[in-house]
């Protein structure tokens, strides 16, 4: 018995290949390939393919106003360069990006009304709930890209940071600024024993650290969330596993009034001064305590629903 097996179609074979090369063409100019609507249909949607693609929705025109899009868009791209010359580099991952003003007839035909998204479109078949990234839970670092990526292709991407010598400028500037400043006061360094100035220094870093900013650093959320629906703008997010940028900020500001209600009442209660004035003094420290210290507990409500008040 002879059982006769199909081959592909030599046209398919042809199409595929003209796609592969046209691709990698674009690749060698660019890590990230911009894609109009029909370039989408045609080399994303349309089989036949044999390779992935990663796709990223987005507004990055300035008249949209996305800062989100823009601080996303910089990952994206770190991500597709260390991709596009790392030793691994082959045929079988592309990265593109899609802009609402060049394509938005990918948006209405994905109903996409949201932006940035990421989606992966696997080489056969359609995209599963799990090939659309969770950025609001996970954020848009270019690492927390690259792990979804290799959950979904088993292709590992090693991120490369191009060198930033900001921070190493910042220091040595600073390094200087006091250097200059102790070679200037060096007969008259008191100034180095005021506990003010080390507290409020030290306050300084507690309330950062305690606003989330290092989460922010290592996560990258967007700075607030605005619903593409009604124009809302929400600067609290919802979850207890998220926050945005903006509610770090406001954080760290109700913990710096409910700081400064605490000094003032222990001024009131241990200066030696008038009467009446450290009665005033202690009215505002305890509206200071009792005002900033509710609104903190109703962030913290709305953010853990689940809390046995």
């Amino acid at each position: 018995l002879r059982l006769s097996i199909p081959h592909p179609c030599p046209q398919l074979q042809n199409l595929l290949a003209e796609k592969v090369e046209q691709l990698m063409e674009w690749s060698s100019r660019r890590s990230v390939i911009r894609m109009n609507g029909d370039k989408f249909r045609r080399f994303v949607k349309a089989p036949p393919r044999n390779y992935s693609v990663i796709v990223m929705f987005t507004a990055l025109q300035p008249q949209r106003q996305c800062s989100v899009c823009r601080q996303a868009n910089e990952e994206y791209q770190v991500l597709a360069n260390s991709w596009r010359y790392s030793s691994a580099f082959s045929n079988k991952l592309f990265f593109t990006i899609v802009d609402y003003d060049e394509g938005a007839d990918v948006f209405q035909q994905l109903n996409m009304n949201s932006a940035p998204t990421f989606m992966h479109f696997p080489p056969k078949g359609k995209p599963k709930r799990a090939d659309t990234f969770d950025l609001q839970r996970i954020g848009f670092a270019a690492e927390q890209l690259a792990k979804w990526i290799a959950d979904r292709t088993d292709v590992h991407i090693r991120v490369f940071r191009p060198p930033n010598y900001s921070g190493t400028i910042a220091l040595a500037l600073l390094v200087s600024l006091v250097g200059g400043l102790l070679y200037l006061r060096r007969n008259n360094l008191e100034f180095i024993y005021n506990k003010t100035g080390w507290a409020m220094a030290a306050l300084c870093v507690v309330f950062a650290m305690t606003s989330g900013q290092m989460w922010n650093h290592i996560r990258g959320p967007p700075y607030a969330h605005k619903n593409p629906q009604n124009g809302q703008v929400s600067y609290i997010h919802g979850s207890s596993q998220a926050q945005f940028v903006a509610e770090s900020h406001i954080i760290l500001l109700l913990n710096a009034a409910i700081t400064m209600g605490m000094v003032l009442l222990n001024e009131a209660a241990t200066s030696k001064g008038d009467v009446g004035k450290r009665r005033i003094i202690c009215l505002v420290g305890l509206g200071l305590v009792v005002f900033f210290f509710s609104f903190l507990l109703s962030i913290f409500r709305s953010k853990y629903h689940g809390y046995p008040y």
